[in-house]
């Protein structure tokens, strides 16, 4: 068995966190000396963190795209970001 445990909460940890966590699954599973569970436990921590920081990603090139919007005349169009816990990212 391996002595890494996996992130127990995957979902709270920053875009940052994530990216991280992600580099060092890559190198133990490039390493080739884990067990077949063990890597199959990497691998599936590492494709939930993969999966939520695309997710993350994209909510933050939507905020961007937002930001950046402009009319027919070229001028900036302003809207008020959502406030609702739903839409917001606290790691942003």
């Amino acid at each position: 068995m391996t002595t890494e445990t996996p992130d127990p909460s995957p979902t709270l940890a920053s875009f940052e966190a994530s990216i991280q966590r992600l580099t060092q699954i890559v190198e133990r599973l490039e390493q080739g000396e884990l067990t077949l569970e063990d890597s199959l436990q990497l691998f599936e921590e590492g494709v939930k963190l993969s999966r939520l920081s695309q997710e993350r990603l994209d909510r933050a090139q939507k905020r961007v795209e937002k930001l950046l919007r402009v009319d027919e005349q070229g001028r900036a169009q302003t809207e008020p970001f959502a406030t609702s816990a739903d839409d917001e990212d606290p790691d942003f």
